[in-house]
């Protein structure tokens, strides 16, 4: 197939799961509530239906939320017969010591072709150095023989881990997940700008610009509470090396898919077409090599 190359736009970070089939107990946390309930690529579609700078959604990447292997299996056999995704962030036990063959396994089995990068919920480990465990580094070095990527889950206060990742992994392709969650209802930025220059100086990393609205007061954000983190994430990273992700479903929480399309529009004021196409769908396309054609797409 060709590489993507009309004017579209990529949602680089979503999530799906249907209760029915897989239970997922984190959404049993009451503030949840709202997003307790399936969530399917239809619902997608039927939801992400604004624009961002004139570019519709094209395909997209499924991102993991279960750290249980069956998870996986779902969303590659899903992506496998669905046109809209384009990727799977998939989940491996990278701590065990048959993450090499499991994940040959993966990749040779139903949808395997769409795994392009691991993930681990880092943000709910309490150990200060898991992702320099070396255990961990072990899976990493597994993943990165098998052309898979990495993207790091952590929060503001976790950077240093992925600093420290970057310095010891400069040929293993990153993506900081939600921008590392900086602190936009405190207010509090300056140590995670500080964090994330340091981090953006390793060319191998890139960022998603997702997962802002719900570090931000859900009921009362603004443009304006998340222009700050936007600027320092434009200066630090470039264009070139950030891509737009929704987090939806769980971007439901605080205003949805649209509202914050709406957002990144209003932010990308600035930027040149170019700077605009990178950040709507070159770096996605380039990390996560997606491949999908619009003509693959049919109608739908």
């Amino acid at each position: 197939m060709n590489a993507i190359t009309a004017p579209v736009l990529i949602d680089a970070h979503h999530h799906l799961w249907d209760l029915a089939e897989r239970p997922q107990p984190w959404l049993d946390d009451p503030a949840l509530a709202t997003i307790r309930r399936a969530f399917s690529p239809d619902d997608l579609r039927a939801t992400a239906t604004r624009p961002i700078a004139g570019r519709r959604l094209h395909s997209t990447v499924a991102v993991q939320c279960g750290q249980d292997v069956p998870e996986t299996e779902d969303l590659l056999a899903l992506a496998e017969r669905e046109p809209l995704i384009g990727a799977v962030v998939g989940w491996a036990d990278l701590t065990s010591p048959g993450i090499g063959d499991l994940l040959d396994r993966l990749l040779a089995g139903p949808g395997g072709t769409y795994l392009r990068s691991l993930r681990h919920l880092v943000q709910g480990e309490t150990d200060p150095e898991w992702l320099q465990r070396p255990d961990v580094e072990r899976g990493l070095t597994a993943a990165r023989d098998r052309g898979l990527c990495y993207d790091v889950l952590v929060r503001s206060h976790q950077l240093d881990q992925a600093i420290r990742l970057a310095e010891r992994f400069p040929d293993l392709p990153q993506v900081l997940d939600h921008a590392g969650k900086p602190s936009i209802a405190d207010g509090e930025l300056a140590d995670w700008e500080r964090q994330l220059r340091l981090l953006a100086a390793h060319p191998q990393v890139v960022c998603k610009v997702s997962g802002l609205i719900t570090e931000a007061n859900h009921e009362r954000w603004t443009v304006d509470d998340i222009r700050p983190v936007w600027d320092v994430l434009l200066s630090a990273f470039g264009p070139g090396r950030l891509m737009f992700g929704s987090d939806w479903p769980v971007a439901n929480l605080a205003g949805g898919w649209n509202r914050w399309a709406a957002t990144v529009d209003e932010l990308l004021d600035g930027c040149s077409a170019d700077e605009t196409s990178a950040i709507l769908a070159g770096t996605a396309t380039t990390f996560y090599r997606l491949t999908r054609t619009e003509r693959d797409l049919g109608s739908r």
